[in-house]
């Protein structure tokens, strides 16, 4: 298999890809063995270290994970199976655990952790030098209401981290994954937030990797997050003349000394200030008119009196800078403050900026130590401090919520829920905040003595942000049929250059609004609005089910099936942090609701809808198989039996009278089973147990027994204890639209190649077939059972009509497919994801808009219809009209409401 660097930014560091196998191509042995050979562009090997992510039914391997130095791969490299390891036996890294204490050494670096110390680790030495030690999460809560009246006290606790258990959860020649996971406690032994961190030690590497997960399990009218990160120790050594610090800002870098030899009186030669300021290490000489510089190179000046006489007097008379402060607040300001060690004295301001990448180092001559958020600005309020500087031990904190920032608020924006005037799907509340949860990424690296150059600065803050990420062409993906069946982009008739160009158009809106709008920060990043006000040039933030979107009518999907097909970094940057939010803000993580989703609203977890849909693996395949991602592990573990949470919320539990049930719960074939067919799948896929299948292949069988299969229902009775679906009757209560529009056709498309049942792929393409029928060819196909069904928003089911269309052969399928699909956005004109410009409105000097005349032109129907058109094409591609006047021909009749059949 070939790969390429999708970035091409020379980014370093350790990456890990996957790669795709045939079915039967390779066994499991071969796996085990680590039988992978890695080689670059001109056939060097390269070390790899890998492992099997995912099986195919016959147990042979489908997905690998491997990891390699990015440094030494280069531009393209090929993964093939070999005779021996992927690293030679007598390379890489040791690790002894006498269960007190785990070493790992490897090479140029060692990592010591002892158990008993509660630590994420204890010292981290590179080349001989004591580079951090001591590295403990941090966090503080604040009580706006810890009086007896509401709002009388405000309190602020600090808690630490304690570490309850470790992990060595993967260990190779060439990194090593140590996974702990704990909580934070106060003095008094109260604990709050959970945390999950996961730090990776790479062979050779001067850097520690680090993925934070903390889990809300506080009261959200007390417990608002003030602070949260990981504190660490560095040695400081030498005079302070000699110590440093550098912060990346807006362009290049900023840096500073401690004590800046630039001074009134005595006037300090010029060139110890210049080397100074150019990072170099300084020794003023004890002779008149020599110093030595950090070279051992011998320079002349004219002084009369001792350089370092001069540079003494001044240091007992100058402020000495001991602490650093840096807060990134919101999408467009961050500051540095710094004060001395005295504690009763202010911060000055050293610098206001817009965005950082968040890159900074502090050192002396003892060495330096680097810092690097990924998507640091992004995730505001995010920042460091930086304190001890001029002691013998400097303390530095990674803040992932600054306590410089504003407290985030877990509290709902109302009491109540607005069900009809604002879609919040119930009257009563439902907004709890117990068990969502936020992963960020850092890493803490070595610098040089005494403090990185710009440069190097800027590389590393650039590898931890966009490392690279290496991938096969759309067109191996696609042949693979990897995730299922979606097309490649093809410019050869009129009509599909429209339908490319609306795709291209959509992703580049949502692009710009993304930017436009300021979706940023720790609990928004990522996710994308759901409905847009075209009188206030506004997305409606502030109305209910109208405000974020939290993954609704999948626009995963789409934005992955678009990278997919194009492997363009932007889709995949976009892509990829809507995954990282939906699978942890929007999703519960312990409580009641573990394993559920919140439907869209103003706040992510706001609904009273709690979902398997939001929460399904579907939305986060693409990446996990493609990155690796040991994050996603977790999350598709907690998936695996999600089914029971059924019990505690059943989807339909406000719509059937529990006294009349049999089963326990309810389940819709779509969008509920679907979404535990797809966690279902993905498990069987990750651990090959037959336990899986078993749970897919009973909702098959009973769905195979009704009368109309698929077309029975849409709501369903469901026993989680046994996963066996009921009929009830042949009505659904929200349309049966709901079945199709929120991920069941691609999840039964490429469930087919992992259930070995020769009826799924008729019962799927039947589904599709009955849904572009006549009505009375419904009733009559049905003996009447579905006389009074609706079926509403026809392209919404474009994808399963055309899968229909090809399994029968049947051209008329096809034909209507194409027509419902061209004229929900073409509608007489070819317009489509076109834009307006307007001026001076929505706070813009020039606003583009998309023309929103249309009440459902909205991210749902964007996110439909790309998806929709996006596999339409790989189905019925030959069927699609030529022109655009072929196209205007086939729509004509329609009427403007193409939301339902004519």
């Amino acid at each position: 298999m070939k790969l390429h660097a999708m970035r091409k930014n020379g980014s370093s560091g350790y990456t890990t890809f996957g790669s795709m196998w045939k079915r039967g191509e390779c066994g499991v042995d071969a796996a085990k063995d680590n039988r992978f050979a890695l080689t670059g562009a001109d056939g060097t090997p390269v070390p790899v270290q890998s492992r099997v992510t995912a099986y195919w039914p016959d147990g042979s391997v489908k997905w690998v994970a491997h990891t390699a130095d990015a440094a030494r791969l280069g531009g393209s490299v090929e993964i093939t199976l070999a005779d021996a390891p992927g690293v030679p036996a007598n390379q890489g890294q040791c690790i002894s655990d006498d269960g007190e204490t785990i070493v790992i050494t490897s090479g140029r670096s060692s990592v010591t952790i002892i158990r008993s110390s509660g630590r994420l680790f204890d010292l981290f030495v590179v080349d001989g030098r004591t580079v951090v030690t001591n590295g403990v999460p941090v966090l503080e809560l604040e009580d706006p209401n810890a009086g007896e009246t509401e709002g009388e006290l405000t309190r602020h606790t600090s808690y630490t981290g304690r570490v309850d258990e470790i992990e060595l959860e993967e260990t190779g020649p060439l990194t090593t994954v140590v996974k702990y996971t704990g909580t934070h406690v106060a003095s008094d032994g109260t604990e709050r937030l959970p945390f999950i961190i996961r730090m990776t030690v790479g062979y050779d590497a001067d850097r520690l990797d680090f993925q934070h997960t903390f889990v809300y399990d506080g009261d959200e009218n007390h417990d608002f997050l003030k602070g949260l990160g990981v504190r660490f120790e560095s040695p400081m050594a030498g005079k302070p003349y000699n110590r440093h610090v550098r912060f990346e800002g807006d362009h290049g870098t900023i840096h500073e000394c401690l004590a800046q030899l630039l001074t009134w009186k005595p006037v300090i030669p010029s060139h110890l200030y210049e080397d100074q300021q150019a990072g170099r290490l300084i020794h003023p000489s004890d002779e008149a008119g020599e110093t030595i510089d950090a070279s051992g190179v011998l320079n002349q000046t004219a002084n009369s009196d001792s350089d370092n006489e001069k540079v003494e007097t001044v240091l007992k008379d100058m402020p000495w800078w001991d602490e650093y402060h840096v807060v990134q607040d919101s999408p467009s300001h961050f500051a540095i403050t710094k004060k001395t060690a005295d504690e009763q004295v202010c911060r000055i301001t050293t610098l206001h900026g817009n965005r950082t990448r968040g890159g900074a180092a502090f050192g002396s001559e003892a060495g330096s130590v680097m810092v690097a958020v990924k998507d640091f600005w992004q995730k505001y309020p995010t920042g460091y401090t930086f304190s001890g500087l001029t002691g013998d031990t400097a303390t530095a904190t990674i803040w992932l919520w600054s306590p410089d920032a504003a407290a985030m608020d877990f509290r709902h924006y109302a009491q109540d829920g607005y069900q009809w005037a604002y879609y919040e799907g119930y009257d009563y509340k439902g907004a709890d905040p117990v068990g969502i949860a936020c992963t960020n990424e850092f890493s803490i690296a070595a610098g040089p003595t005494p403090i990185p150059d710009d440069g190097t600065l800027l590389d590393f803050s650039l590898a931890v942000d966009k490392p690279e990420q290496y991938l096969a062409t759309p067109e191996f993906y696609h042949d693979m049929g990897a995730f299922g069946r979606w097309s490649l982009p093809v410019r050869d008739t009129e009509m599909e250059n429209w339908l490319e160009d609306q795709l291209d158009r959509a992703v580049a809106f949502y692009k710009k609004e993304i930017d436009l709008r300021n979706w940023y920060g720790m609990f928004d990043y990522g996710d994308i609005m759901h409905s847009y006000d075209s009188a206030r040039h506004q997305w409606r933030y502030d109305m209910g089910g109208f405000a974020w979107d939290n993954a609704e009518l999948v626009p995963t999907y789409w934005l992955w099936y678009a990278f997919l097909r194009s492997g363009r970094e932007d889709i995949f940057d976009i892509a990829s942090k809507l995954c990282r939010h939906v699978s942890e803000v929007d999703v519960y993580h312990l409580g009641r609701y573990k394993g559920l989703g919140s439907r869209h609203n103003v706040r992510h977890w706001g609904c009273a809808c709690k979902e398997a849909r939001i929460s399904m693996a579907g939305h986060h395949r693409v990446y996990y198989y493609l990155t690796g991602d040991r994050r996603f592990e977790d999350l598709f573990d907690e998936l695996g039996d999600v089914e029971k949470t059924f019990l505690e919320k059943d989807p339909l539990g406000d719509w059937y009278d529990k006294e009349s049930m049999v089963y326990p719960a309810h389940a819709r074939s779509g969008p509920d089973w679907s979404s535990l067919c797809s966690d279902w799948m993905t498990q069987l896929e990750r651990t090959n147990s037959p336990e899986f299948l078993s749970k897919i292949q009973t909702g098959i069988d009973d769905i195979k027994a009704m009368d109309l299969q698929l077309n029975s229902g849409v709501d369903m009775e469901f026993d989680p204890d046994t996963c066996h679906l009921r009929f009830i009757n042949n009505e659904s209560t929200g349309g049966v639209h709901l079945a199709i529009c929120q991920g069941a056709p691609e999840v039964w498309i490429e469930m087919k190649d992992l259930v070995d049942d020769p009826d799924w792929p008729k019962m799927v393409a039947d589904f599709g077939r009955f849904y572009f029928l006549p009505h009375e060819e419904v009733v009559k196909e049905s003996n009447g059972a579905l006389a009074d069904r609706a079926y509403p928003f026809p392209f919404f089911a474009s994808a399963i009509g055309a899968y229909a269309a090809e399994y029968y052969g049947d051209r008329t399928i096809a034909r209507k497919v194409w027509k419902y699909l061209i004229h929900a956005l073409m509608d007489g004109a070819h317009t489509g994801f076109d834009t307006v410009t307007l001026h001076n409105v929505g706070n813009q000097a020039e606003l583009e808009e998309i023309p929103w005349e249309n009440p459902w032109v909205k991210t749902n129907f964007v996110a439909q219809w790309c998806l929709n058109a996006i596999v339409t094409l790989d189905f019925i591609r030959d069927d699609a009209p030529k022109t655009l006047a072929e196209a205007d021909e086939l729509t004509e009749g329609l009427g403007s409401d193409t939301q339902r059949k004519s």
